[in-house]
């Protein structure tokens, strides 16, 4: 991305590199048409040929360094690719967690998980998408989860019952936090004692592991989780044990970033296709489009996505340059996901009718985009965190 030019700053711009990767992804996605995409909505199904796709063109390995065999991209680059996705039609959430779930092993894993694991995400030999954190009595509040993985010798042995865990039935793997001492046993840490360790859901023996579906408003593979005495051997878990809440945290800027890009990609969508839409569309011998009830809305939505976009770019920069970008991050996935549910009703209200009509793509995107605003972290709990630590306004729960 570059900000200057030899006549002087121009803004936040992607480079030419860039410019050919978003070239590259939309190619991509034209193989896979909205009739596509609307037939997988229609039975609930899994993409699993443009997953495939994605994995041979090696974009779900953008992040993985080169030494184990991934690209070696920046952050900015990922949500490129997760943006164009979403900005073509589809619905990259499907695989988006193959990206960053990695991170944690990356970061925090020893050198032989490191190679044990990595070149085979990058390779799309091993699928690591499902992030099992969320449980029901616990909500946001990470702090309070309950489930259990009791060291007994070389095994780790896990009990407890997780909720909202997406991807679980396509992921080889789950990245999962789980209490390894009770709480309060630092006292001058409340986070101390979760810790994050690999299961491996395919050595999982019968009934020690259930996934229950979870059957939601859009088509997205989300499931309860309930473990049964599973055995995990000792050197699945991922750095220090006890310190896993923070290395939860530290995931978490690069998944804003890109949920953020998605809500761009999202928006987009939306824009463009209500713009041709509303430019056609005759009533009363004039475009719609030509209504300001109807182009002041879709001009407002596209002002509003622009802005967030400069939110996302910025995030990402400072993410790449290994600099602090959490009120950065947050704020992109807050500002995006609400431009992009303002394209989505924009977009409603000026098709009419047909906006609930399967073969517009409308009403599928405006359900898929509406889970941005509640996950993966709710954007009130984003209002909060900028409060307290951007603002340094008293604690507002």
């Amino acid at each position: 991305m570059t900000t200057t030019s030899s006549h002087g700053p121009v803004g936040l711009r992607l480079t030419p590199d860039q410019q050919a990767l978003r070239s590259a992804v939309r190619e991509l996605c034209e193989g896979f048409p909205a009739s596509y995409w609307r037939e997988i909505d229609a039975q609930r199904g899994y993409p699993d040929r443009f997953v495939q796709a994605l994995t041979d063109a090696g974009y779900l390995a953008a992040l993985i360094p080169e030494e184990y065999g991934g690209a070696g991209l920046g952050i900015l680059e990922a949500s490129i690719i997760l943006e164009e996705i979403n900005r073509a039609g589809g619905n990259s959430a499907a695989c988006h967690a193959q990206m960053y779930t990695m991170g944690t092993v990356l970061r925090h894993g020893n050198p032989e998980q490191k190679q044990r694991y990595l070149p085979e995400i990058a390779a799309g030999r091993l699928r690591l998408q499902a992030f099992g954190v969320t449980e029901p009595t616990a909500g946001s509040d990470t702090t309070k989860i309950q489930t259990t993985a009791v060291r007994r010798g070389d095994k780790y042995v896990i009990n407890g019952q997780k909720v909202f865990i997406s991807r679980v039935q396509h992921s080889d793997m789950m990245l999962l936090l789980a209490r390894t001492s009770a709480p309060g046993s630092d006292p001058k840490d409340k986070t101390f004692g979760l810790s994050t360790i690999l299961v491996d859901l395919r050595e999982a023996p019968k009934g020690t592991v259930e996934v229950r579906p979870i059957r939601t408003m859009m088509n997205h593979e989300t499931n309860e989780v309930f473990f049964h005495d599973l055995e995990v051997p000792v050197e699945n878990l991922v750095g220090e044990e006890g310190r896993g809440f923070r290395y939860v945290l530290d995931g978490m800027n690069a998944e804003r970033i890109l949920i953020a890009a998605e809500c761009i990609g999202d928006g987009r969508f939306f824009i463009e296709r209500t713009v041709k839409y509303s430019s056609e569309r005759v009533v009363f011998g004039r475009a719609i489009g030509q209504n300001q009830g109807v182009q002041f809305p879709i001009a407002r939505a596209h002002a509003a996505l622009e802005a967030a976009d400069l939110m996302r770019l910025q995030a990402a920069a400072l993410f790449d340059a290994g600099q602090k970008c959490g009120a950065e991050a947050n704020m992109a996935k807050l500002l995006c996901s609400e431009a992009s549910w303002q394209a989505a009703n924009a977009a409603m209200d000026a098709h009419g009718g047909y906006g609930f009509a399967e073969e517009y793509d409308i009403e599928r995107k405006f359900r898929e985009t509406r889970l941005y605003i509640t996950a993966p972290v709710a954007n009130n709990l984003i209002l909060a965190f900028v409060g307290q630590h951007v603002l340094g306004m008293p604690r507002s729960y």
